[in-house]
């Protein structure tokens, strides 16, 4: 018999596994820490990490953890509308948009982020020190988080065109 595979909501990328510790008095507790990217390659991407006692449970629980926290980036001429800097804990990302062909020319986490999201052309650089994945994935996904696109109305006014909803706000408090 043989089962044909199914075709996966979303691609994935396993950016880090890690096994952590906890310390009991009958001895030492091994898990392991998974730190996945999910996209769908057209401007939906997230980050998840979760634990568990095994790696595949670990992955399995990431990947739900990173669809809960997918977000909706703008995407303009396959790369992004402008240009954008975040600080996420000491990891520190900038992102610029790049002309056609010039392909992703960001390292690390950043690259699979971009990747995933289904940005085909920008340009970064990841500024912070830290060489931590999951803190230089989350900058990126928060850096990509404040891109805006922006229409000129009649008056000539510039006005945002999309919001991005991170989590709660003052709007969301309110309702």
């Amino acid at each position: 018999m043989r089962r044909e595979l199914e075709k996966r909501e979303y691609e994935q990328k396993l950016l880090g596994i890690a096994r952590v510790v906890r310390v009991v008095a009958g001895g030492r507790r091994f898990r392991f820490r998974a730190v996945m990217v999910i996209g769908d390659k057209n401007g939906r991407v997230g980050v998840g990490v979760s634990k568990g006692r095994d790696v595949s449970i670990a992955v399995e629980k990431a990947i739900a953890n990173a669809k809960k926290k997918m977000i909706k980036i703008p995407i303009v001429n396959e790369t992004i509308p402008h240009s954008v800097e975040a600080k996420f804990s000491s990891a520190k990302i900038m992102l610029k948009p790049a002309e056609r062909g010039k392909g992703i020319v960001v390292g690390g986490a950043a690259r699979a982020v971009c990747d995933l999201a289904g940005i085909k052309n920008i340009s970064g650089k990841i500024l912070g020190k830290t060489k931590n994945k999951l803190s230089n994935a989350r900058a990126t996904i928060l850096a990509l988080s404040k891109l805006r696109l922006k229409e000129i109305d009649a008056e000539g006014v510039k006005r945002s065109k999309q919001k991005i909803d991170l989590g709660k706000s003052k709007e969301n408090e309110q309702k």
